[in-house]
């Protein structure tokens, strides 16, 4: 059946090439021709292409691997960020050169695993890998802009390593300037086991640091949403005022600081 379908459909395109060339008062009759004669199962029967169906889903259920470190050579790191969104506490970056012989299994994108199973690899990473932390304040953020403060964070985080990278994978569009070759990768926390792990470190250090800021700041809820703009924090807004852990260039906080808005806490 697909045979005759194929066959029928190469019968079209032949005819439908061989009168493109005829003048216009041919080319309608042809084409009222081929209308009339057609058979009109032809396009129920022709079987339609599945535009890279597979592909896509080969890709969603592919884990982070070593094949770009592989590609650079030893001594790659990887670079990410935790907090670019929220409005207070710090932007926190993490750089993170594996030992390909003892990496913790499970290591993904820190935002598809669970706190424990976060908390469970910090642990394991910090007695098999090589890591620096950067941190970019609430000052800096709002001085600069929170991109430029995230890429801050990164350059601090490679300069922390013990070992000086000799090239590194960095998660996001845009790489931060280093001392040694620097290649973004979208999406790389997905991709990389090494930007994988720097992902579970800048995160687990920046929730353990808003849970500090919770306990001097009670009411904000920061415990659990690690100040970004959840309902709790919304409210704590409303009822104790701004922080200076809040990033006043962020427009919500902005907003709340304006005449007729809310009054700062100090």
């Amino acid at each position: 059946m697909f045979d005759d379908a194929a066959g029928q459909i190469r019968t079209l395109k032949q005819a439908a090439a061989s009168s493109a060339g005829a003048p216009s008062t041919r080319r309608k009759a042809a084409g009222a021709g081929r209308r009339a004669t057609a058979p009109k199962s032809t396009r129920a029967t022709a079987p339609r292409p599945t535009r890279a169906a597979a592909p896509k889903s080969a890709r969603a259920r592919r884990a982070p691997s070593f094949d770009l470190e592989t590609r650079l050579g030893p001594l790659t790191c990887g670079v990410d960020e935790a907090g670019r969104g929220p409005w207070a506490g710090p932007v926190v970056a993490a750089a993170v050169i594996l030992n390909p012989t003892c990496t913790p299994a499970g290591l993904n994108d820190s935002k598809k695993l669970t706190a424990k199973r976060r908390e469970e690899l910090y642990a394991a990473l910090m007695v098999t890998a090589r890591i620096g932390v950067g941190i970019a304040d609430v000052e800096e953020i709002d001085r600069l802009n929170i991109g430029r403060a995230s890429l801050i964070a990164m350059e601090r985080a490679v300069a922390a390593l013990p070992t000086p990278p000799l090239a590194a994978l960095v998660d996001g569009r845009i790489a931060p300037k280093l001392a040694c070759p620097a290649h973004p990768v979208i999406r790389g926390d997905g991709i990389s086991l090494s930007v994988a792990a720097a992902s579970v470190i800048a995160k687990v250090t920046r929730d353990r640091i808003m849970t500090d800021l919770a306990a001097e700041h009670p009411g904000y809820g920061w415990e659990r949403n690690k100040g970004y703009g959840a309902p709790a924090h919304r409210e704590g807004l409303e009822r104790h005022g701004v922080t200076q852990h809040h990033r006043r260039s962020f427009s919500p906080i902005h907003n709340m600081l304006r005449p007729e808005g809310h009054s700062e806490l100090c």
